[in-house]
């Protein structure tokens, strides 16, 4: 066992963006399928951990106490960034997306559910393979392990659920460029070199220079340190209630109440490039971290007909998003970053959905609506309506 700190693991998330960005540029067809820099260098250090545990009998350990805080710190960004006039704007448009979100999670339970039965597992294994884990990700498939274990006798739930968000979270980062790939050719883009005289304002241009200053830059901090604290704040006093939410949700549902109550008063009003600035760094070292971090070895454990569930899965998402997504938000240039983003968040998480969107902006133009829809769809909403749905299928008789 080698133990990498805190520190070595940050310089190694470093390099390994770095790496990624060489990676996607000097490899066609990972330039030409639009994935996302951090996947690509994350998943070849994942493989190469794998040779080493299983060729050398050496197993790697990252210290990832920061990917948390990394990953909290980007939700933070994405409510600071969340104006309600711009949110009001694109209201129509997110609840129609979050009815296509809808549908996915009841295919992928009742997919799940069907083949479980069908290869002769226990429905809910399938159920756990399904909305749980895959639109769910890790923290939702480790709160819902415990009610698969102890109410329906599943054994080893909790590694199951993290296997299965495990293999979510690789699929998510690798089918959204392909299927942008493909939706792409039916529309007109807007074009990378569009607007160049004008300053990006959020997350489509990760790549994009900003100007900012120390002081506003500490500013930015201190909002971003204040959505963590209250959304901290407000998850321990809802924790145990029926409106107990995820950490993640209340910091960004923090940040968007700091942000508007704020600029409502007339007290201050939020640099949007600066706060989008931290928060596509806090995004990228997430990534980096959580995708160079897997223990592949670990998929390994899951029997042949979980792999066939899950692969089926992977496929399904990919046409739900091709016929479904795209068709639905409108045929168009945005429906296309909304189909990867849905890829991103219907298989891993919301951070995913993001870099698979920034991918494909980054070289074919913005989508302001997109990164509008996709971060309150898929860090907010998401994780109330999955938890309804859940129980629905859990008390049906159909296992």
């Amino acid at each position: 066992m080698i133990t990498i700190s805190g520190y070595g693991t940050l310089v190694a998330a470093s390099l390994v963006l770095l790496f990624g960005r060489i990676l996607v540029e000097k490899t066609a067809p990972l330039k030409a399928f639009t994935i996302p820099e951090p996947v690509a260098g994350g998943l070849v250090v994942a493989l190469l951990m794998l040779f080493a545990q299983q060729v050398a009998g050496v197993t790697v350990k990252f210290d990832t106490s920061l990917q948390t805080p990394l990953m909290l710190a980007f939700f933070a960004t994405i409510g600071l960034s969340a104006n309600l006039a711009s949110l009001k704007a694109g209201g129509s448009v997110m609840i129609k997306f979050l009815c296509v979100v809808a549908g996915l999670l009841l295919m992928q339970n009742i997919i799940g559910i069907s083949l479980a039965n069908l290869l002769g597992l226990d429905g809910h294994l399938g159920l756990l393979a399904g909305s749980v884990t895959l639109s769910g990700g890790h923290g939702t498939g480790a709160a819902w392990s415990s009610v698969f274990s102890e109410q329906f006798g599943i054994q080893g739930a909790t590694e199951l659920a993290m296997a299965c968000a495990t293999f979510g979270l690789v699929l998510g980062g690798l089918i959204g460029g392909p299927v942008a790939k493909f939706l792409l050719r039916k529309v007109k883009v807007p074009g990378a070199e569009h607007n160049q005289d004008q300053a990006p304002t959020g997350f489509e241009e990760p790549q994009a220079t900003r100007l900012i200053t120390v002081n506003s830059f500490i500013e930015s901090l201190a909002l971003i340190a204040l959505s963590l604290a209250g959304g901290q704040f407000l998850a321990e006093v809802l924790s145990g209630t029926a409106f107990e939410l995820p950490t993640f949700v209340c910091v960004l549902f923090t940040g968007v109440v700091l942000r508007n109550v704020l600029s409502g008063l007339g007290w201050y009003q939020v640099f949007e490039r600066e706060v989008s600035v931290l928060g596509n760094v806090s995004l990228a070292l997430f990534l980096a971290m959580a995708l160079m971090s897997l223990r592949l070895w670990e998929l390994a454990n899951l029997a042949l007909p979980m792999v066939i569930l899950l692969a089926v899965q992977a496929m399904a998402m990919a046409a739900y998003a091709i016929f479904v997504t795209f068709r639905v938000m409108g045929s168009n240039y945005d429906a296309v970053v909304l189909a990867a983003g849905h890829c991103g968040f219907g298989l891993g998480a919301t951070p995913t959905a993001i870099a698979n969107m920034q991918a494909v902006t980054h070289r074919f133009g913005p989508s302001h609506l997109a990164f509008i829809v996709v971060p309150m769809v898929g860090a907010f909403f998401i994780d109330i309506l999955n938890a309804i749905i859940i129980k629905l299928f859990l008390a049906l008789p159909i296992y």
